[in-house]
């Protein structure tokens, strides 16, 4: 009996798919500096009976379309806009996630932006390494405080949660906004529901951990940026899409807002020219929010594990 084709869109771990080889054929694509080619993603999709795919990768309804076999889409992240989720629920294909795995090591990563950003780390690492430091002055690369200032942030799921854990320890007064209410975290973490207009007025650092939707399409933008303290630290960990770039890279040059530390971008990679890259006041990461070694190996299990379940008949464990 022909085994099902399980198309990876990168160089899966050997050790992590050895498991599985006696059940499936893996097919990857192994060019790890690259994204699969739009054609060779599409030519194996027609016959594919399981895909696990990235979040740089758009399946979108034209690839679906041609998807005659496929059966699971399994996204390595926890947010999904990069897979036309109505198509693939029209074909009945199931598309899975990795929530639960990253919160931790997302937080932790957003924590560390925002340390960097406001206590101006990079600067002070390439002032230091281009042999600018001549002598010690008092406010030298003096950046803002974070402990007991206000935090905002805006979303408040899993990653958010974690966030306001971490700012418990600094002894940040924390507000949030959501879609809804959420009153159990208010009572378990101390925050408190505001407005998003009272957030961005209220707030020291502004932290994005909204998903990706028409709603949050560009939410920070040139009127949000204008109601931040001009002493406003904004961190972007959620997707560069909720945010207008051109009036971020305003606000930031203009003195709006005093620094931004971003983990995402509207279009990636960022190209080295790109405005944002050559402001001062801006710590830019690549997308490395899951980044760690061991989360990012739970995430490939978790991929594993909800293709292994709906190619054997049974409900994947974190489906979208």
């Amino acid at each position: 009996m022909k085994k099902p084709l399980v198309y990876v869109t990168r160089n899966i771990p050997t050790e992590l798919s050895k498991a599985y080889e006696e059940k499936f054929t893996f097919f990857c694509w192994e060019e790890e500096e690259t994204p699969v080619p739009r054609e060779e993603l599409r030519k194996h999709l027609q016959i594919a009976d399981a895909l696990i795919c990235m979040v740089s990768d758009s399946i979108d309804k034209l690839l679906i379309k041609d998807a005659d076999h496929l059966k699971i889409i399994a996204n390595l992240a926890v947010g999904y806009d990069n897979i036309c989720i109505e198509a693939a629920k029209s074909r009945g294909i199931i598309v899975t996630n990795t929530p639960d795995v990253l919160t931790e090591t997302t937080a932790d990563l957003g924590f560390a932006l925002l340390l960097a950003t406001a206590r101006r780390l990079i600067e002070a690492n390439n002032f230091i390494r281009q042999g600018e430091w001549k002598e010690w002055s008092p406010y030298l690369l003096a950046g803002a405080d974070v402990h007991h200032k206000t935090i905002g942030i805006v979303g408040m799921g899993r990653i958010g949660k974690a966030m306001a854990r971490r700012a418990q320890g600094f002894g940040m007064n924390i507000v949030y906004h959501n879609r809804s209410r959420d009153e159990a975290a208010e009572k378990e973490l101390g925050v408190t529901y505001v407005s998003f207009h009272d957030l961005l007025n209220q707030a020291d650092f502004v932290v994005s951990v909204v998903p990706f939707t028409h709603e949050t399409k560009d939410m920070f933008n040139s009127h949000a940026f204008q109601m931040m303290k001009e002493t406003a630290v904004f961190i972007n960990i959620s997707r560069g899409g909720v945010v207008n770039e051109a009036d971020l890279i305003h606000a930031l040059q203009s003195g709006v807002i005093q620094a931004a530390g971003l983990d995402v971008f509207k279009e990636e990679p960022i190209q080295k020219n790109h405005p944002l890259l050559q402001l001062p006041n801006v710590v830019a990461l690549p997308h490395i929010g899951s980044a760690s070694v061991e989360t990012r190996t739970n995430m490939w299990k978790l991929c594993l594990d909800n293709v292994a379940a709906v190619l054997n008949g049974e409900s994947p464990k974190t489906p979208v």
